[in-house]
């Protein structure tokens, strides 16, 4: 009988692991060094020692392992095959066949956006829903998609890449990606600083709080709890990007909640006022309704989702 299975989520500097049953209650959780030099040789044996690891000093037998979900930094397809992933090191890899030759359970794998909102919709904020959007604002804005309880990845594995939906013409400079005018540039925490510092561009003189040569996202939502004028502009136009955005995205999936995570999401509520405020505007009429909650997993989404994968209703 299969009692357990493991989640994985690579990160460029750590792999954090857990040990779920497979009722989705989690038993044991750490992380490991991500080994990414000659080309991430080391990544994947070293994901599958420690496992194995795990088994032998909890007295579990492999026997009993549904499997290994994981989660990589990257597009990954049905099969799992990532075809090129920089921050690991990786080229062509075949992950989840190898991670099967190494352990000898099976093994499902998954973009780690993707599965951190599949963890959100599993035990997280967003529990008991079906259908849904995740979006992390962090150092970019990355996404995640999950209709009738499974991942929307697209033919490329690509789905959900919610941070390069342009926005606007106007952004000075380059995304990431090659592109301009992506939502990543005005929407992550450092997008945030950066359309703060545009709009100051347009102003003679401005009365706030900011220090707005050192200012931070934080500083920024700081300010505007505090009813600092400019930072209250900034929080408006960012509404309006993003809110505008995710109603593009509702009047194509028609979700029922929106996860939103991310440092950014650490201001709390103030963060969803904005952001609801533009999406009620923009929106298709029937999707009004979609809820909007902050996530709740942090750090933990990835490694739920990834269990999640290899645990089916």
């Amino acid at each position: 009988m299969k009692k357990y299975c493991f989640g994985i989520d690579i990160g460029g500097t750590s792999v954090k692991m857990g040990l779920f049953d497979i009722s989705g209650k989690v038993l044991d959780k750490w992380e490991i060094p991500t080994r990414t030099a000659n080309g991430g040789e080391a990544i994947l044996p070293d994901i599958a020692a420690s496992a194995l690891a795990k088994l032998t000093d909890m007295n579990i037998p492999k026997e009993e392992v549904a499997g290994m979900g994981i989660g990589v930094p990257g597009p990954i397809n049905d099969a799992g095959v990532v075809p090129h992933t920089a921050n690991l090191g990786w080229g062509y890899k075949e992950v989840t066949k190898e991670m099967e030759e190494l352990t000898g359970f099976p093994c499902k794998g998954g973009n780690d956006a993707n599965v951190a909102a599949l963890g959100e919709m599993w035990k997280g904020a967003a529990a008991g829903r079906r259908s849904g959007v995740m979006v992390t604002l962090g150092t970019g804005v990355g996404g995640g998609i999950i209709i009738n309880g499974k991942i929307l990845a697209g033919t490329n594995g690509a789905g959900g890449e919610i941070g390069h939906i342009h926005v606007d013409d106007t952004i000075p400079g380059h995304c990431g990606c090659g592109n301009q005018g992506c939502l990543e540039q005005v929407a992550s925490a450092n997008g945030i600083v950066r359309l703060a510092k545009w709009m100051l561009q347009d102003k003679a003189e401005v009365n706030t709080c900011l220090d707005t040569d050192i200012m931070s996202a934080k500083d920024i939502w700081d300010a505007v709890k505090a009813g600092d004028e400019f930072a209250v502009e900034v929080a408006e136009r960012f509404g309006k990007y993003l809110g505008t955005a995710l109603a593009n995205i509702a009047s194509t999936v028609d979700p029922e909640v929106f996860v939103i995570g991310g440092g950014v999401s650490r201001a709390g509520q103030v963060v969803l006022d904005y952001i609801q405020k533009y999406y009620v505007k923009y929106t298709f009429k029937a999707c009004r309704n979609a809820d909007f909650v902050l996530a709740s997993l942090g750090n933990d989404a990835g490694i739920y989702g990834s269990a999640r994968l290899v645990i089916e209703e």
